[in-house]
């Protein structure tokens, strides 16, 4: 019996959640990202070939309560007082759709939305470009790099979800989630 696992949808959502307990900041983040009905199952950050990629909304009306959910998740949570904390999921789609692209995960302390987004495209789309035998220099800037994609015709585009918060108290745990649909 052959079962087929490749997602054919994929949406990006985030959420943030504060709550004295660390595991209900979680469940309020999930809650606020429209995933906490799921049993999510992580796994690693390959964008399936043909995947198309849909809105939120209407990727939240295709789960069902208690179903099983692939997703590629980044989460940061931490009880310390005016911690920024981020977490941002970075996606790159090649040119050629028969093709895999790739999604990153990335999280931590203390980058703003717009770095903490832009960190996690670059990680996507370095991981892609070195799949599809682009040479550039890791050193350069992002719009240096990103020029070096354009121009190889190979990397249609990337983008971000990322949602960061600062504590105020108790716990606030951030996430963001690639949810890949079959």
């Amino acid at each position: 019996m052959s079962t087929n696992f490749v997602p054919k949808k994929m949406f990006f959502t985030n959420g943030v959640g504060t709550h004295k307990e660390e595991l209900r900041s979680f469940e309020l983040a999930l809650r606020d990202a429209g995933i906490e009905k799921c049993n999510l199952v992580y796994v690693s950050s390959i964008l399936p070939p043909k995947c198309k990629i849909i809105s939120r909304k209407e990727g939240l009306k295709l789960l069902r309560p208690g179903e099983i959910t692939f997703c590629v998740m980044a989460r940061a949570g931490s009880n310390e007082p005016h911690r920024l904390v981020h977490s941002s999921i970075g996606c790159a789609v090649p040119s050629d759709k028969a093709s895999y692209g790739y999604l990153s995960e990335h999280h931590g302390f203390g980058q703003t939305e717009q770095l903490a987004g832009d960190y996690a495209e670059d990680l996507a789309a370095a991981m892609l470009a070195s799949t599809l035998g682009i040479e550039f220099d890791e050193d350069k800037a992002w719009d240096e790099r990103k020029e070096v994609f354009r121009m190889s015709n190979k990397i249609v585009k990337t983008r971000n979800i990322t949602k960061t918060a600062v504590v105020k108290r108790g716990y606030t745990t951030v996430l963001a989630v690639a949810v890949l649909l079959l």
